[in-house]
């Protein structure tokens, strides 16, 4: 059966007909609906883990016990779990085990760009790449076959392109693959003296791998014009083809570690011309260059930022397509938090205090933005506890500044809480505030070990998030309500003041939840209302200024009240009826 599929959706499809058992990962955009797609199949067990080292070490355990396994999460989560991932090259698997890596070129929703090529080659796993969504499918498919036959971890490398955009894609039904669990020390027991005689098995299966990579249908080449060629792969095989059509030859890589040396010497032979187009690092340039061929790529197309159409066209003097131009300009709308978000009556106590912020990753971290400007860094998952310890240790104690650190509830179980425990253990007298929403926010709403609910909404096991502190070591803890300014103002003073570590728990649930109940929406007395703009120093999107005074959108204001705490006047009242 036919069926337009997103590329997530696809990889998703392709776990179930594989027959994948298993599923752990951790949200990251543009990984997270791959795992969202796969729990809707009851012959898949899914979960969220707390993070992308355990959610890859789980589906190791999986695959260890005879199960075809898998994980998925973006491409600066695959930092997290490398740890694994390199020594899993070394052990191999025992049923398939595939990881998905999503990379985000043009930093969509990320802080960096990164190319997750580098990972395959440094592990010596295979890694495909999918250019739509029916290659999603199959190539999710090919790649357990793979892993078995070569007894490897596989990479399926996603792009924010291909995860998001759809195509057709044909399904077919489920197969399901078990093996049998057998102890075998030498092989999974990665001590000194077995690693080193693992190690020979890694370079002899590369090998293979190569061999294997030479003649897979894969890779392809679409020989079509003698006077240029291109080796490309992912979404710029899309472009070149929507560009030059049949005009060139193509060298169609969807296997990219271990690239084909004959395979490439083959095709360049056949042509004038060679060119590789390819996003981020020069990859597959590099390889070709070391093979003796010359090529050109990053003369011509840039190192940054994802391609396009126009983009490639242009660099090879082809007239891009033309646009349309719009009558209007249209205004900027920069992305700020939600009207009603727990997060804004915190930080403008943050701001209203000069405090210093160090931020962590989140919706959270639009806290930096003007007007409330209160975040200075935001580095990594957890990095804002860490920073902050060694940013108190250098620079004074909090009793001499105010330099805090802000995470949300799920990157404080993904990486946050090691960060206090070196701050509890080491004593900086730092002050933590943990922005417990009860929900994973910026990726889409998905449940996370504070939130007392599992991937399919089913109660759970909850991280009591004050027991917890405290048994790290925190004396000092305290819950306090952000839509309440007297209270965080309060808080915030108190804490600083202490000779001693801290944290604040921050705590209501995100505006957008659906069983979230609000207020009814606020309205400003016009006859009240002095136009001191004292309002606006919030930033909720649901206030505005009109005719010199203050406006609310009722079609967003959720009636959360920290705005009538700043007015002066008391010119924000309740809406009638």
């Amino acid at each position: 059966m036919k069926e337009l599929m997103l590329g997530n959706k696809a990889v998703a499809r392709g776990l179930y007909e594989a027959g994948v058992c298993f599923v752990s990962s951790y949200p990251g955009t543009p990984s997270t609906e791959i795992t969202e797609e796969a729990v809707k199949f009851d012959e898949i067990y899914c979960e969220w883990a707390p993070n992308e080292k355990v959610a890859m070490e789980s589906a190791f355990g999986a695959s260890l016990a005879g199960r075809r396994a898998f994980c998925a999460q973006k491409h600066v989560g695959l930092n997290v779990a490398a740890d694994p991932l390199f020594t899993m090259s070394y052990t191999g698997v025992n049923a398939g085990l595939v990881v998905v890596v999503a990379d985000d070129a043009g930093m969509h929703s990320s802080q960096n760009e990164q190319d997750s090529r580098h990972y395959a080659i440094a592990a010596k796993v295979p890694m495909l790449e999918p250019s739509d969504s029916a290659e999603a499918l199959e190539f999710t498919k090919a790649a357990y076959e793979i892993s078995e036959q070569f007894d490897t971890p596989v990479l399926i490398k996603m792009c924010t392109r291909v995860a998001h955009s759809q195509s057709v894609v044909e399904t077919s039904s489920r197969v399901e693959h078990e093996k049998v669990y057998e102890k075998n020390i030498a092989k999974y027991v990665m001590m000194p003296g077995n690693a080193k005689k693992r190690h020979p098995v890694v370079e002899e299966r590369t090998k293979n791998l190569i061999a294997y990579a030479e003649t897979t249908p894969l890779n392809r080449a679409e020989i079509s014009s003698a006077e240029i060629g291109i080796i490309t792969s992912s979404t710029s095989y899309q472009y070149v083809k929507e560009i030059f059509g049949d005009s060139v030859s193509v060298l169609k890589l969807g296997m990219v570690n271990p690239l084909p040396p004959e395979l490439i010497k083959n095709f360049a032979a056949k042509v004038q011309k060679l060119y590789v187009v390819e996003e981020l690092d020069a990859v597959i340039e590099s390889f070709v260059k070391a093979l003796g061929i010359a090529v050109e790529g990053e003369k011509i197309l840039p190192r940054i930022d994802e391609f396009s159409q126009n983009l490639i066209a242009k660099a090879f003097g082809k007239n891009p397509a033309a646009g349309v131009e719009l009558a209007e300009n249209i205004p900027a709308r920069p992305p700020v938090m939600c009207a009603g978000c727990p997060h804004r009556g915190l930080f403008y106590s943050l701001k209203k205090r000069k405090c210093t912020v160090l931020g962590d990753i989140g919706c959270y971290t639009l806290g930096a933005v003007p007007p409330l400007g209160a975040i200075e860094m935001t580095l990594c998952m957890g990095a804002s506890i860490g920073a902050t310890h060694g940013f108190n240790k250098m620079l004074g104690e909090k009793s001499e500044g105010s330099t805090v650190a802000v995470i949300g509830d799920s990157t404080f179980v993904h990486s946050g809480m090691t960060a206090l425990a070196n701050v509890a253990y080491n004593q900086s007298n730092s002050t933590v505030i943990i922005l417990d929403n009860s929900i994973t926010g910026m990726t889409g709403h998905q449940q996370n070990p504070t939130t007392g609910f599992n991937i399919k909404g089913d109660p759970a096991g909850k991280i009591n998030l004050e027991a917890l502190v405290k048994s790290m070591g925190i004396n000092r803890v305290r819950v306090v309500d952000p839509y309440n300014l007297a209270e965080c103002d309060a808080a915030l003073k108190e804490e600083l003041a202490a000779a001693e570590p801290s944290v604040i728990i921050s705590r209501r649930p995100c505006a957008l939840l659906k069983y979230v109940k609000h207020k009814p929406p606020l309205k400003v007395d016009a006859e009240k209302c002095i136009g001191c703009k004292s309002c606006m120093k919030i930033g909720c999107p649901a206030i505005s200024m009109r005719n010199g005074k203050a406006v609310v959108d009722a079609t967003q204001c959720v009636g959360c009240g920290v705005c009538s705490q700043l007015c002066p006047k008391k010119a924000f009242v309740a809406q009638e009826g």
